[in-house]
């Protein structure tokens, strides 16, 4: 039974105005670019962040964070103003916008539980499920105006949680970190980053058809604007999560095996033999887990199996995208790629080599050309989501060195909407690994794990 999370206050956040004499940070209206426009339909990024005291005394009393975290989080709204307003319907045109002054502020909640241990949340393998979602602010996604940002803060027993609630229209998993980045460092006091300025305009991300496809893809997703209907979408499910602890050395060795396995002659792969990237190396495990864990019962060795990746598109200079994207750029900026291969090569002995020469394939593919699968709800909502692993995330994402609100590292941290079977989201763990939470059906849960961990 999850433990009862009592709502002690909820106000709102807003950033500070400007100072007399200076002009204001904020953008004017930011129109919505087609990648952005898709996630109306599937707008929501629940995380949690755990924090365990360690019984020294060393961390502040509760009420002390609170205020740090309600004043740095003013501050941190005043660099990244699209956080602090509202996406709204602009009727005139058929866009949707991000309209940075549209906004009372951002919610924040204070909460408090008697009964969630922070230590048990933060050390069980299996995600408490029940609780964790208790631990994280809805967001008012219905119709537009839309909130953007949401925030609660729990006080645990042995501990405390930081929550957000994120409008995917609005942020992609970069974005994500950006933000936790900037708000954890001025929450300890630290402006080494203030000096680094993001771009927030959607017409960064240009698009061939421009505005106009972005209404498109409005109309296509969302034809009864300004209400957005929450359709329970088929990925959409409340199934177990685990996560998966893979150390700096196992990854090296995981990669090592791979490049021995496909530079061997009897290797059909042979081409494909440069040293794999870690990102590489986890999803063709994952991958190889999920379809073993799923055979026979599910996947017959005869059956074509899936693995989508998302594409950062920051940086890339391709088809329709000259000039390319800044890396700066703060904003919805993904697309999305799907590798394909046969149950059988998967399930062979040199199944995980086979799984990460077709990844490696896919992901240069989408490098060379990221906009080639821009409407990627399109493509991903016609495969047999059975058969379909969905990688998220990035290894490079610093979940645990940049969150730091000045009293230590989080003792965990998990993406709380996780949707669907084969849903895995990848962070950077600390000292050097990486940390993987896969969502499975329970009756499959357990092959799953065996053959990812054996293979280490």
């Amino acid at each position: 039974m999850p433990p009862s999370i009592k709502i002690v206050e909820a106000t709102c956040v807003v950033a500070p105005p400007a100072a007399a004499g200076e002009s204001s940070s904020r953008p004017p209206l930011i129109k919505l670019s087609a990648l952005g426009a898709q996630w109306l339909v599937v707008p929501l990024i629940q995380r949690v962040l755990i924090f365990v005291d360690n019984g020294d005394g060393d961390h502040p009393p509760f009420a002390s964070r609170v205020a740090s975290l309600r004043a740095s989080l003013a501050y941190t709204l005043a660099r990244l103003p699209p956080l602090g307003g509202r996406i709204v319907f602009l009727p005139s045109t058929g866009d949707a916008a991000i309209d940075c002054c549209a906004s009372d502020g951002v919610r924040f909640v204070v909460a408090e539980s008697a009964d969630a241990d922070a230590a048990r949340l933060a050390g069980d393998a299996d995600h408490d499920v029940g609780a964790f979602k208790q631990l994280v602010p809805e967001l008012e996604t219905g119709a537009l105006p839309a909130e953007v940002l949401a925030v609660q803060v729990t006080r645990l027993k042995g501990g405390a949680a930081v929550g957000v609630a994120m409008h995917h229209a609005v942020v992609d998993g970069r974005s994500v970190w950006t933000f936790l980045e900037a708000w954890a460092a001025a929450c300890r006091g630290d402006d080494a980053d203030a000096s680094a300025t993001p771009v927030f305009d959607c017409s960064a991300v240009a698009l061939p058809g421009g505005e106009e496809l972005a209404r498109s893809t409005l109309r296509k997703y969302t034809p009864d604007l300004p209400l957005v209907a929450r359709t329970e979408w088929p990925f959409i499910q409340n199934l177990p999560r685990r996560t998966f602890a893979v150390t700096a050395q196992q990854m090296r060795d995981l990669k090592q095996r791979i490049v021995t396995d496909l530079s061997t002659p009897s290797s059909a792969q042979t081409a494909a033999a440069p040293p794999s990237s870690s990102f590489v190396a986890v999803a063709a495990l994952t991958w190889a887990s999920f379809v073993r864990s799923k055979h026979p019962s599910t996947i017959s060795p005869d059956d074509d199996v899936y693995l989508f990746v998302y594409v950062d598109c920051r940086g890339r200079r391709s088809i329709g995208m000259d000039p390319p994207v800044s890396e700066s750029y703060f904003g919805a900026c993904i697309t999305g790629c799907i590798a394909k291969a046969t149950a059988r090569d998967v399930l062979a002995d040199d199944g995980v080599s086979a799984a990460a020469a077709a990844v490696q394939a896919e992901v240069r593919r989408a490098a060379e050309d990221p906009l080639a699968m821009w409407d990627w709800l399109g493509v991903a909502l016609a495969l047999p989501l059975e058969r379909l692993v969905s990688m998220n995330g990035s290894t490079r994402f610093p979940a645990y060195e940049a969150t730091d609100f000045g009293w230590g590292k989080p003792s965990r941290t998990e993406l709380v909407t996780m949707n669907r079977s084969g849903q895995v989201v990848l962070v950077a763990a600390k000292g050097g690994g990486l940390q993987a939470s896969v969502c499975m059906e329970p009756e499959h849960m357990d092959a799953f794990s065996s053959h990812f961990l054996n293979f280490f």
